[in-house]
């Protein structure tokens, strides 16, 4: 009998990989993993925001070297070392930087986020500022 070739193998891993890890699912305690209404889920969600609507300009770290930052003058802000609260931040994100004297290449974002996705991503924004901590 031939072993099976590396083609046909593959699909089999996978599966077995699937079985398995449906198998650990059931076996998993049900519910949520973090409550809806956790600081926790509030900056993993912002994260996914972040992720989206943020990083090509404020970068994967929040220090304001996206891809995109050095098309930018001024360069976009450092979130790790912003000195603005809570509100300032979501007011920003909401109406972009010109109203509020910033930089103009800041876009608005609240006719595109919902308010709880602008809080999230709030959240997030403090959860890696170093002067938070």
């Amino acid at each position: 009998m031939m072993r099976p070739g590396p083609m046909v193998r593959a699909p089999l891993i996978a599966a077995a990989l699937l079985l398995s890890a449906f198998a650990q699912a059931q076996q998993a305690p049900t519910g949520p993993l973090l409550p809806k209404d956790s600081i926790e889920a509030s900056v993993f969600r912002g994260g996914l925001v972040y992720a989206n609507y943020c990083v090509t300009c404020h970068g994967m770290n929040a220090d304001g070297n996206g891809r995109a930052a050095r098309l930018y003058t001024p360069r976009p802000a450092n979130l790790r070392m912003t000195d603005k609260n809570d509100e300032y931040i979501a007011l920003i994100v909401r109406k972009g930087g010109e109203p509020l004297g910033r930089s103009g290449k800041m876009p608005p974002w609240g006719e595109e986020l919902t308010s709880e996705q602008i809080s999230d991503v709030v959240a997030y924004v403090r959860s890696v500022n170093v002067g938070n901590r």
